[in-house]
């Protein structure tokens, strides 16, 4: 595996400033992602720049799930639910570590949004639809059978309720091994590094970026021949420093989750279920929590410094009330909590759950690609879909061709065990591994889901554990570091081990002996130590407060 380190910070910088790219691509959220692997695997010279940490923005923010589009037969956007079901299934094969079949159970109620009858019809047609393997198909349960997989689900007016299938995943950790098989595949990519300007040929037409090093403030020019903007809700951001006015703008849909330790709230059964205003809400139980969202309200405010308020807590604290009647949880039972944005192309008259997740490409007149909108679930063909324009262009202008597509069926960076039907016994090779070097089955469990094929250097780095941390969290910064490009405290604590939302305990027990290993690596000065220290308190305020 090739070393994607962030002490070689220096060295990609100036990689960035000497090179001319075929593409740049601005965003290092999941959609760019997607384009900087599939370019370069299609042979095209590729560059990315993320002005925040990788997945910092939505593709950390998510409801973690690769969702087949169940929301949209409501609708009756066919095509999409068809497209996503097909895109989730190519999503789990390439990456079977960091996405998993959940089960999800649908409960109906005398007077709800679903019957029996129409959640029945609505299941078969989307298993049709989405392409759903025999195996995951869904069974519709009688009113006992409902309450025997869920007993904490109200009773009162319970008709029964259907079981399908989700996929559960980890956001950011797909965000990640999608960089890191860019990386492996030879593009280069840097976090920390702001698009502020474009650079202009004799035709007006764009011919790269200014980007300035977030850390050290050293500007550089990217000459690339093709700009893609994938910045997520930053989109717009980025296309007003091209200037120029366009009638296509993003709005802002705001969703919150909160997380519960299961002794308080004791789910075991994945559960999607209407609300008193016809909303839709996701309870799913991960690692001994359980974690409910998302609300869905406009938000015009900075997407960087999002925060929960009490009306959402309130909101979500009633929703789960309603649904889980004999549960009396308040705000002091939430652990841990995160809000983030879903970036919208905006329609005319539309409230945020109306508006469509649907993907648009547009383009300026000086040759900027704006990728918009679109969905976790349908990030690679996104990327096939705006990299074949790229292609094509090249071809017409330079006369370069360029191989075709491969993603379908490339694992991305962890993912090579050979496809979710060899998962198992991956599993049971790498827990077998660990606990010969004196892990428990669960610790090992833990490691091998969280970072695939590539657990045996955490393994390494663990056997070393000379620092005051303990020895399998000291492994994970190493590798973090060195094979992830972990920057700062924030960056380990929330992307690269999710930590902050699912085990905050663990970050304000270990946050000191992190940052004082983390400054020992990488020598920062006593200014830069005070400044990670506050980014860091200020996340876990964030996670743990409300406005």
């Amino acid at each position: 595996m090739t070393k994607f380190s962030s002490l070689d910070r220096a060295q990609t910088f100036q990689h960035l400033a000497e090179e001319e790219f075929d593409l740049l691509v601005i965003g290092g959220g999941i959609t760019g992602a997607g384009i900087a692997l599939d370019a370069t695997t299609r042979g095209l010279k590729t560059a990315l720049v993320e002005m925040q940490d990788f997945a910092s923005g939505t593709s950390s923010r998510s409801t973690k799930l690769v969702h087949g589009g169940l929301r949209y037969l409501k609708q009756f956007q066919i095509k999409e639910v068809a497209e996503l079901g097909k895109e989730r299934a190519i999503v789990y094969e390439n990456g079977p570590h960091v996405t998993t079949p959940e089960w999800m159970l649908l409960p109906f109620h005398k007077g709800g949004t679903f019957g029996r009858f129409s959640t029945s019809l609505g299941l078969k047609v989307y298993d049709f639809l989405a392409g759903v393997k025999k195996s995951e198909r869904r069974t519709m349960l009688t009113t006992e059978e409902t309450i025997e997989k869920a007993p904490l689900v109200k009773r009162e007016g319970l008709l029964g309720g259907g079981v399908y299938v989700e996929y559960r995943t980890d956001d950011a950790r797909l965000t990640i091994e999608v960089i890191k098989s860019a990386a492996e595949k030879g593009a280069t990519l840097a976090n920390y590094a702001k698009a502020q300007g474009f650079i202009y040929n004799n035709q007006e037409k764009i011919a790269g970026v200014e980007v300035v090093d977030q850390l050290t403030g050293k500007n550089i020019e990217i000459k690339a021949k093709t700009v893609i903007n994938a910045a997520g809700p930053w989109v717009d951001e980025v296309k007003g420093i091209e200037g120029g006015k366009s009638n296509k703008h993003l709005i802002l849909s705001k969703g919150v989750h909160l997380v519960f330790d299961q002794n308080d709230f004791p789910l075991h059964q994945a559960v999607y279920f209407d609300t008193p205003d016809k909303r839709m809400i996701f309870a799913v139980p991960r690692d001994g929590k359980t974690y409910v969202g998302t609300t869905d309200t406009f938000y015009e405010g900075d997407p960087k410094v999002m925060q929960i308020s009490a009306s959402d807590r309130d909101y979500l604290l009633d929703a789960i009330h309603y649904m889980f009647p004999e549960l009396t949880l308040t705000e002091q039972h939430i652990e841990s909590s995160w809000a983030g944005v879903r970036p919208l192309v905006h329609q005319e008259g539309k409230s945020p759950s109306e508006i469509s997740r649907k993907d648009e490409i547009w383009e300026s007149e000086s040759g900027l690609i704006t990728m918009a909108g679109g969905k976790l679930t349908g990030y690679r063909k996104m990327a096939e879909t705006v990299v074949d324009k790229v292609t094509k262009r090249l071809a017409e202008e330079e006369n370069i061709q360029f191989k075709r597509c491969i993603t379908k069926k490339l694992p991305i960076s962890g993912g090579d065990m050979g496809g979710s039907a060899n998962m198992k016994i991956f599993l049971k090779k790498k827990i077998d591994e660990g606990q010969r070097i004196g892990l428990s089955e669960e610790e090992s469990r833990k490691l091998a889901v969280l970072y695939g094929t590539n657990v045996n250097h955490v393994y390494a780095y663990r056997e070393e554990g000379h620092s005051e941390l303990p020895h399998i969290l000291y492994g994970q910064l190493l590798y973090a570091i060195n094979y992830e490009m972990a920057t700062k405290p924030v960056d380990f604590f929330i992307r690269r081990t999710g930590d902050m939302f699912f085990n905050i305990d663990q970050v304000k027990s270990w946050k000191a002996q992190v940052i004082e290993e983390m400054s020992t690596i990488f020598g920062w000065s006593v200014e830069e130590r005070t400044q990670y220290t506050e980014e860091l308190e200020v996340e876990i305020k964030r996670a743990t407060t409300v406005l």
